[in-house]
């Protein structure tokens, strides 16, 4: 049984590691299918919960693959499951990066760089989606995070840490005035 929960470490993470355009978070709606709905490795709320630990956990997100193995396997799980995310893209950045600065400036290599953008943008959104509907997250959640993405897309150079600030400001006020 425990080769088995090994090799399904193996079959789900190393193919989410080689689409993950846009990084950790481009992969976490399809992470949360296989882990709670395909698999049933953890429950909704056990994603969650381990989803709000790899974020305040020091190191990348998508720490959030180690939780899981973890979970489904122990140690060896988590070893895995963190193997099968990191070295399979790492391999492929290389070798892709060796080649991109080969034909960097090219016309085809800026059209390829500008459509991957909004993959990874939209791969992104569909991970917020997802973490969205698991939490249960209600309307004041969506208008915070959409005004924040608004301020954001109007200021780029401005810093995240004052656009989180002023969520925890909404949200104090929010549960301090209007409750649930």
């Amino acid at each position: 049984m425990r080769e088995n929960a090994l090799w399904s470490l193996i079959v789900v993470f190393v193919p989410f590691s080689l689409v993950s355009i846009g990084g950790g978070p481009s992969i976490f709606a399809g992470i949360q299918h296989q882990s709670v709905e395909v698999y049933h490795w953890v429950s909704a709320r056990e994603f969650v919960d381990l989803f709000a630990i790899a974020r305040a956990a020091p190191g990348p997100g998508s720490m959030l693959v180690t939780l899981l193995g973890w979970k489904v396997a122990g140690w060896t799980g988590a070893i895995v499951a963190t193997l099968a995310l990191f070295v399979p893209s790492s391999l492929l950045c290389y070798g892709v990066t060796r080649m991109w600065n080969h034909y960097r400036g090219r016309h085809w290599h800026t059209a390829l760089e500008n459509g991957l953008a909004p993959i990874g943008a939209g791969l992104i959104l569909a991970g917020v989606v997802a973490i969205f509907r698991i939490a249960g997250a209600g309307v004041p959640s969506w208008a915070i995070a959409g005004i924040a993405a608004v301020i954001l897309l109007w200021r780029p150079k401005l810093n995240p840490l004052i656009l989180l600030a002023g969520g925890a400001v909404a949200f104090a006020f929010w549960h301090g005035t209007v409750g649930y």
